[in-house]
């Protein structure tokens, strides 16, 4: 259990005034403003993972629909007690069981996500007949309806039925002249639940009947007139009625919700839990704190801040450390500058520990460790009480005899400035002497102090750590960052100086101190300047490095931009080329047709030199286009898509071998080098040809040796248009010639006969052909043209 004067030291009522207002419910702000560690361990794990529940849906923007919830216990003990409840009351409690059963539908919707949610909703009662019959009793404004029974509605309109007709008599007599000069306005009112005329005083004799009450002076008498008196008795006997069938409506609504009160109790406290689990939640949301492990002997902190500076200041300007006991020590020893972050340091951990056994979150990183302490004592600005005759540092002396008497195993002691108020060498021992007898009966403690015997103990003795919090000699100013295994400097005078104490009394104070630093004061400060100094060389390392990285990543964009650049240029460069070298090859071919039609010498060996001329021309132009990437081997498989680079015309693989492919291109069928093949989809215009004229005739002839391996020396069109046709018939007799073949035989078959006759008519043209004929019967007769070359 923990005390209350930890509780109070520590801040504990802030933490619970912060979950309070987040919580959304009355009975959700009741748990939270009392809400304390719990002394079960598993309890305290059980509402952490409920916690956690209500984050995690609320990053999938689900919110528990809680709003019309409102603790009714006040009128449920009374409904239970047999008492009967007003109108708006009922009505609360049919928002209760709404709200109720929305919750649990909710829950039970997110069960995956939420298995503890789930499981707490599973209490919830099912009472949605008991709401609806409240509901269909009063109206929005919670009046009761007519409907509520039949006799209800029978009385309420005989009620109104007597108003009208009372308001009808009086307006008529308001139209008696005789009447009206008796009256002191022509008007009634209702004085007493009575209709009444406001008659002048001395006509009182003139107008019979009875009066309810008359003005301040006297003058004016209100007057239910003689005649009304018996419709008025009438209709208060029907509004007495009315009024005791209403009674008699809430009787029995109320015992209805009165016989069901310990189930309505236990969900509005069901709701209370959802609702302080969500709280919870926003808290450790706004916190940004985490879930820390539970358990083990010693804490471990990452990145933790004090969760109170987190809540009163903008995110991220409170400093994180990382706090935590060594494996084999007991207590931490924290030490360093006033105003540096010590007290905040040490009452971090402790309110840290408070809220995980309370189950809530903590602002800490993920991996920290808090045990679960069975108890927290603290020592903590104590102050002294006149009234009790005690100074501080008796007031000191006496929480601190209080934690040595109850502290043990399982317990945290928390001690602000141990032992400081007097004398320094008699407080150190005592310091020493208490802390010695806190790790000796198991207690893990953490302390501050400027006390240089404790610094000495915390770097010699294993069972204490030494920890400090920093100091900036450049700005004579805290850095509030906690460095474990190290002790620290006072640094009073710089301190001083800081808080503007005049210069020539801290330079006198310094050369008052001048050797009389201990060796542990001096090797601190040496450490403290070394410590600056490293400092500002790895910032500066880590500027220098964040420039470079600067640097690289612009020099990587550049790069990318100018081989983008590139790229973009070389592809324009070379679709102007291979137009060019299309021309040329065009020009290439009609030399070629010149040639063959050409008898005489002399213009075959201009032709050849134009030839030779245009090839030189095009292998220049070829020269500046990269070279294509070679197909690896396995790249290509049957019914792969592929272009043939010489002539243009695509096809499908049929076969693979090793290093050449079978391709089926329209009509014709060839086997043929893989260097000649690129995948459809790969850019065609990259093909390169930086081949020497050596190599373009080695290539030639592997071509031409494929093509001789088709098993039917002939070319098919069947099918084909006649310009595909033609073309197709071209090519092969352009490859025959070159490959010193003899003849060639075209299959076009019969068909409507223009086909057969576009190709023979082409051929009779053709500078390849010497003759052309039909196919003999075992040529396969007329749907073959044989050609002979010439």
């Amino acid at each position: 259990m923990v005390n209350e004067k930890a509780l109070r030291e520590l801040g504990w009522g802030r933490i619970c005034g912060e979950l309070e207002a987040r919580a959304r419910t009355p009975m959700g702000r009741e748990r939270s403003r009392s809400r304390m560690p719990y002394d079960d361990p598993d309890a305290a794990r059980r509402q952490l993972q409920l916690v956690e529940e209500a984050r995690l849906l609320r990053r999938h923007e689900r919110e528990l629909p809680l709003a019309d919830a409102t603790d009714v216990r006040p009128s449920l003990g009374r409904a239970a007690r047999e008492g009967t409840l007003e109108p708006a009351e009922l009505m609360q409690v049919a928002r209760l069981i709404r709200a109720s059963d929305s919750a649990r539908r909710f829950c039970f919707s997110q069960a995956d996500r939420a298995p503890l949610h789930f499981e707490r909703a599973q209490e919830l009662s099912e009472l949605i007949p008991l709401a609806q019959e409240l509901e269909r009793s009063f109206d929005q404004g919670g009046k009761l309806l007519d409907t509520a029974s039949a006799l209800l509605g029978e009385l309420r309109e005989r009620a109104r039925g007597l108003h009208r007709a009372l308001k009808q008599r009086l307006e008529e007599m308001l139209k008696d002249e005789k009447i009206v000069a008796m009256l002191r306005d022509t008007y009634f009112s209702v004085r007493g639940d009575r209709y009444v005329l406001p008659v002048r005083a001395e006509h009182r004799a003139h107008m019979p009947g009875i009066v309810h009450n008359a003005s301040n002076s006297g003058q004016t008498l209100f007057v239910e007139p003689q005649q009304l008196v018996e419709l008025g008795n009438q209709l208060t006997i029907a509004e007495a009625g009315a009024l005791e069938e209403e009674q008699r409506i809430l009787h029995e609504l109320s015992g209805a919700v009165g016989r069901r009160a310990p189930v309505l109790e236990h969900d509005v406290e069901v709701l209370g839990v959802l609702d302080e689990a969500a709280a919870g939640g926003r808290l450790a949301d706004d916190l940004d704190a985490g879930a820390p492990e539970l358990g083990g002997d010693r804490f471990e902190l990452r990145k933790a801040r004090h969760p109170l500076l987190v809540l009163q200041r903008k995110p991220g300007s409170v400093v994180a450390n990382d706090i935590a006991l060594p494996a084999r020590a007991q207590a931490l020893i924290v030490s360093g500058p006033n105003a540096g972050g010590k007290t905040v340091t040490i009452t971090a951990v402790g309110l840290c520990a408070l809220m995980a056994r309370a189950g809530l979150p903590i602002p800490a990183e993920a991996g920290s460790r808090m045990p679960l302490y069975r108890t927290v004592y603290t020592a903590i600005g104590d102050e002294g009480d006149l009234s009790r005759d005690l100074s501080t540092f008796t007031a000191h002396l006496s929480a601190l005899k209080w934690i040595l008497e109850a502290a043990g195993p399982g317990t945290l002691a928390l001690i602000d400035e141990i032992a400081a108020d007097t004398d320094p060498r008699e407080g150190a021992a005592i310091a020493v002497a208490a802390l010695e007898k806190l790790v000796a009966a198991g207690a893990e403690v953490l302390i501050t102090t400027h006390l240089e015997e404790l610094k000495a103990l915390a770097l010699a003795d294993p069972r204490f750590a030494p920890a400090s919090v920093g100091f900036d000699v450049e700005r004579l100013a805290p850095t509030y960052r906690l460095r474990l295994g190290e002790v620290g400097a006072s640094s009073a005078i710089e301190i001083a100086r800081r808080v503007g104490l005049p210069e020539d009394v801290c330079v006198r104070a310094r050369e008052i101190l001048g050797g009389g630093t201990s060796v542990v004061s001096q090797a601190v400060e040496r450490l403290e300047r070394e410590r600056a100094e490293g400092a500002r060389a790895r910032a500066e390392l880590a500027a220098t490095r964040e420039d470079l990285e600067r640097e690289r990543t612009a020099l990587r964009r550049e790069r990318e931009r100018l081989g983008e650049l590139e790229r973009q240029t070389r592809a324009g460069t070379r679709s102007d080329l291979i137009d060019d070298l299309q021309k040329k090859r065009a020009e290439v071919a009609a030399l070629i047709a010149q040639l063959q039609a050409a008898p005489a010498m002399a213009q075959a060996v201009e032709a050849q030199r134009a030839i030779e001329s245009a090839v030189a021309a095009e292998q220049r132009e070829q020269a500046r286009i990269e070279e294509p990437e070679a197909l690896a081997e396995g790249a290509l498989a049957p019914g792969a898509r592929v272009k043939h680079l010489r002539l243009g015309t695509e096809g499908v693989v049929l076969d693979v071998q090793e290093g050449s492919a079978t391709v089926q291109m329209g009509a014709l069928r060839s086997k043929v080098p893989m260097q000649d093949l690129v995948k459809i989809g790969r850019a065609v215009r990259q093909a390169g040809f930086r081949k020497s004229k050596a190599e373009k005739m080695e290539r030639a002839e592997q071509a031409r040796a494929a093509a001789v391996q088709v098993r039917v020396p002939m070319v098919d069109v069947r099918g084909m248009r006649v310009d595909e046709a033609l073309r197709a018939v071209e090519l092969e007799l352009d490859r025959a010639t070159r490959a010193g073949e003899e003849r060639v035989h075209v299959l076009h078959g019969h068909g409507s006969g223009a086909l057969k006759a576009a190709v023979r008519e082409h051929l009779q043209r053709s500078p390849y052909v010497a003759r052309a004929r039909p196919g003999e019967q075992h040529e396969g007769g007329d749907a073959i043209t044989v050609v002979e070359l010439a």
